[in-house]
């Protein structure tokens, strides 16, 4: 490592407190018929436990579930069904923990199964059980083994991968650090599957958007959820899962993988709730005069500024707020989709007369949206 790389080495002092997500892809874990790799995974169990001390706590996201489920099945290749992925899943998922439970055994931890689903963070009150829930894990001393519950999903197999999956127990567990552990050395120059050369960048630069054989995310995907997770302050590392010794040698500040920094306007955990967890149920087109209260004098959102409501949705649920084509913000409508249309461009003196009654001046409380253009951020 440069002894002048004031990045790596803020990350390892970042790396030696609080909580670090350690997101092991099914490519690491798995060969290419879908069989768990023991030796591997027993490798990966002895250097995350290394991550186990006083002030500071490891996470695991693991994939693989489908894949060591083909693998008990026989098939081969991932199913093209969504029974079939599920099944699959239902199958994995238990060798895949227990595999974990026997690894970190070994090193006198104990570990937790966590299954999780979008809806169980996008709902608040299911989201703070959870982020308990870990906090107790963590006051018992026990290494949660998070994974996407595949068997009862439908959007998170389909749409979703492990990658935005780490990005939110980041915020949900407030990590100062994420890795992702991928089958190559970071965010490389060019595509390795077709050129043999490509190399990792130290920083967040040109990426390849490739896809694995068993994982259903890719180097985009990881580039994403960094950004989802640089946005809410953590430190986010790529970096290699098939050699050994990289989680001990980027905590001390050496030159692996590829690393992002923290936002320097980073949302607190309510904002990047609402902007990075919960999906739109509609949006808002609002003319330039909104655009300007809401990106410059931080106001609220107020009925008169909209000029057009697309969608269905309840009063708070989460819409973008659109102006001239982008995406400004996110927030909470304190208004139906019906509602706003019957409002929309007139007073907030109006609101009692027109509907019969008023939930309040704001088609959405600045306490409840989060500007995107603003903080330089963008919803993923």
């Amino acid at each position: 490592m440069s002894a002048v790389d004031p990045a790596r080495a803020t990350l390892a002092r970042a790396a030696r407190r609080g909580r670090v997500v350690v997101k092991i892809g099914s490519n690491v874990l798995c060969d290419p018929e879908g069989r768990i790799q023991h030796k591997q995974l027993k490798r990966l169990a002895a250097e995350i436990a290394e991550l186990a001390s006083p002030g500071r706590w490891p996470i695991v996201v693991s994939s693989g579930a489908i894949a060591a489920g083909v693998g008990v099945l026989g098939l081969g290749a991932r199913p093209k069904t969504m029974p079939g992925l599920q099944a699959a899943a239902a199958i994995g998922q238990s060798k895949l923990v227990e595999a974990w439970s026997n690894a970190f055994a070994r090193h006198q931890l104990t570990t937790a199964q966590v299954l999780l689903t979008h809806a169980d963070l996008a709902d608040r009150r299911r989201f703070l059980n959870a982020r308990g829930a870990l906090f107790a894990l963590e006051r018992h001393r026990a290494v949660p083994i998070i994974n996407e519950n595949d068997t009862v999903s439908f959007d998170e197999i389909a749409f979703g991968d492990n990658d935005r999956l780490a990005a939110q127990v980041s915020n949900l567990v407030h990590a100062d650090l994420l890795i992702l552990m991928s089958s190559v050395e970071g965010l490389l120059d060019a595509d390795g599957a077709r050129v043999p050369n490509a190399t990792a960048l130290a920083t967040d630069g040109l990426v390849q958007h490739t896809k694995s054989s068993f994982g259903s995310g890719g180097m985009g995907s990881k580039l994403a959820s960094a950004r989802t997770a640089t946005s809410r302050g953590a430190f986010v590392a790529i970096v290699g899962g098939w050699t050994p010794g990289r989680i001990a040698a980027l905590v001390a500040g050496e030159d692996v993988g590829t690393i992002l920094a923290p936002s320097r306007d980073a949302m607190n955990s309510r904002e990047h709730w609402i902007a990075h967890t919960l999906r739109p149920a509609g949006r808002l087109v609002v003319d330039a005069g909104a655009e300007h209260a809401i990106l410059e004098k931080k106001k609220s959102l107020l009925p008169s500024g909209i000029r057009a409501v697309e969608g269905q949705f309840a009063d708070g649920e989460p819409v973008d707020i659109v102006s001239d084509g982008r995406i400004i913000a996110r927030g909470l409508s304190r208004y139906s989709a019906d509602q706003l249309r019957e409002i929309a461009g007139g007073p907030s003196g109006a609101i009692a007369a027109k509907l019969g009654f008023s939930l309040g001046a704001e088609a959405v409380h600045r306490d409840d949206l989060v500007v995107f253009e603003a903080a330089g951020a963008s919803p993923v």
